[in-house]
């Protein structure tokens, strides 16, 4: 008889839903960690990068404010103080998901868990049976692979600082270095983006990226279109050696390019589990992977990478195989958002997408400036953008950025979902004054 009837390895966002909700069950289950509860995106993404991306706002709404007759101004911040109470906030969090593993009845194993076979794990030399072991482990930031590369402060890293740098440089184009350079411009940082192709967010629908990144640079950021090829370290600067030639000294290299599946010495090689060429865990529809009664889900395999679809793939493990339903998660129309400045959020398809797919579309755009800036100095404008299936009037992708998008995109997301038409959006009145309602007064399309 096993030790357990489930065994979770790793205890972030997938493997905490999957071991208490296991355990509501009545199952027997253990979950192992070796790091900190809650995962990446309780302890060095999404609820810490949102903090500073908050605190990184104050200084504009401080500027925004002399529009409406508030004499402010920015005395002192203290980077310490930001810091530590974000510290604070997530070893308060740390709590509250230990509380609801306890409550539900699993144990909870510290230390570093690794397969020895098909049922076996070891954790720091002790072995445990379990009918199923399920992998949760995550991500974990990567390096460019150039000299001088220890240099770098990685995504996780960079929650914690000692001190706040006066200059420096970001890696990367994507969403992470897009809101790490926000959070640095916004609290006084001179930032500057090394991207290769010298555009940001590429891969999100074209017209909305390129708003985004116009916006985006009208805060003085500097944008390079260029790699580092070399970092080394000058007294207490680096030196950061282009790929066009150029060279800049900063205080600080962030390198937000991108995370990987955190498999090193969990086992999976060792036990003939396969990886597919993009180092993601290979799985079936049911999560399984090549070794039967291992089962492998959130950032460790090729889906988005976002907690809530971690979330829900904890959830159809569950009901695959405790509930013996026979169905699979649908990853059709989730909505995302990049917490840059101003913020961009999505849902379905991009115009690029549809037109790949053979969709003949009709394009709905507005670009505007927001009220509430229209007596500040603000030149922020706001985009939206709706993509319509011409042939089924349904709307298949809605895109924005600015003030709120996330939040707007969120309830275009449930209507999308649910399958509805442009003729509904038009038939929806509107909230006035507010920007969300650009969505339901787009009439003439732009293509």
């Amino acid at each position: 008889m096993s030790d357990f009837d489930l065994f979770v390895i790793g205890a972030g966002s997938a493997g905490v839903r999957a071991s208490r909700m296991a355990a509501a069950k009545g199952l027997k289950v253990a979950v192992a960690e070796s790091r900190y509860l809650g995962g990446t995106c309780v302890n060095v993404g999404c609820v810490p990068k949102k903090l500073f991306v908050y605190g990184s706002e104050i200084p504009h709404m401080i500027e925004d404010a002399k529009g409406y007759g508030f004499d402010l101004s920015v005395n002192h911040f203290s980077w310490d103080t930001l810091r530590n109470n974000k510290t604070k906030e997530i070893e308060r969090l740390n709590g509250i998901y230990q509380k609801l593993l306890d409550n539900s009845g699993v144990t909870t194993i510290i230390g570093h868990a690794k397969l020895i076979g098909k049922n076996q794990v070891d954790v720091d030399g002790e072995t445990y049976t379990a009918d199923k072991i399920l992998l949760a482990t995550g991500g974990w930031p990567v390096l460019p692979e150039i000299e001088g590369k220890e240099h770098c402060v990685n995504s996780n890293d960079f929650f914690y600082l000692d001190t706040l740098p006066k200059k420096v440089l970001v890696l990367g184009s994507g969403y992470i270095a897009v809101e790490f350079a926000g959070i640095l411009n916004g609290l006084g940082c001179e930032t500057t983006i090394a991207s290769r192709s010298g555009k940001l967010l590429r891969g999100f629908d074209e017209s909305t990226r390129s708003f985004a990144q116009t916006e985006i640079l009208k805060k003085n950021l500097n944008l390079i279109a260029a790699q580092p090829e070399k970092i080394t370290k000058q007294a207490d600067k680096f030196h950061v050696v282009l790929s066009n030639g150029d060279a800049i000294d900063v205080d600080l290299v962030v390198s937000a390019i991108g995370r990987s599946p955190n498999i090193e010495n969990l086992g999976i090689k060792e036990q003939g589990i396969r990886i597919a060429d993009n180092g993601y865990i290979e799985v079936n529809d049911q999560y399984e992977t090549n070794l039967s009664g291992v089962y492998a889900l959130g950032d460790l395999i090729d889906t988005p990478q976002l907690t809530p679809v971690a979330l829900a793939e904890a959830m159809m493990f569950l009901k695959q195989q405790y509930d013996k339903q026979d169905t699979v998660l649908n990853y059709d129309n989730i909505a995302t958002a990049v917490f840059s400045q101003p913020s961009l959020a999505t849902v379905g398809v991009t115009e690029e997408q549809a037109l790949k797919q053979g969709i003949d579309t009709q394009i709905f755009e507005s670009e505007f400036r927001a009220l509430r800036l229209t007596i500040t100095d603000s030149t922020e404008r706001t985009y939206m953008k709706l993509v319509v299936d011409k042939k089924t009037d349904k709307v298949i992708g809605a895109h924005m950025v600015g003030e709120h998008a996330a939040e707007i995109i969120q309830g275009i997301a449930i209507a999308i979902k649910a399958g509805a038409t442009k003729s509904i959006f038009d038939e929806t009145i509107g909230i006035h004054p507010s920007s969300a309602e650009e969505f339901v007064t787009m009439r003439t399309p732009s293509n």
